[in-house]
């Protein structure tokens, strides 16, 4: 089964943006696109990869002093 080709608009909304957004991720090729004639589409595991390559973790730090007395 092929995969789901999302528009600019579909991105835009998935990520809580503008579709300014996804057009500068495609300008400055940060995401994968497909070129569909003059339409540009955003296969979903693209978009997925994307998100999880820019998903910063939490740092867990110890405590840097003992428990108060």
């Amino acid at each position: 089964m092929a995969e789901r080709l999302l528009t600019v608009a579909e991105v835009a909304e998935w990520l809580g943006t503008t579709e300014r957004f996804p057009r500068r991720l495609i300008a400055e090729r940060r995401v994968t696109f497909v070129k569909v004639g003059r339409h540009v589409r955003i296969p979903e595991s693209a978009l997925v990869a994307f998100i999880e390559n820019n998903t910063v973790q939490p740092i867990h730090r110890r405590p840097r002093y003992g428990r108060a007395a």
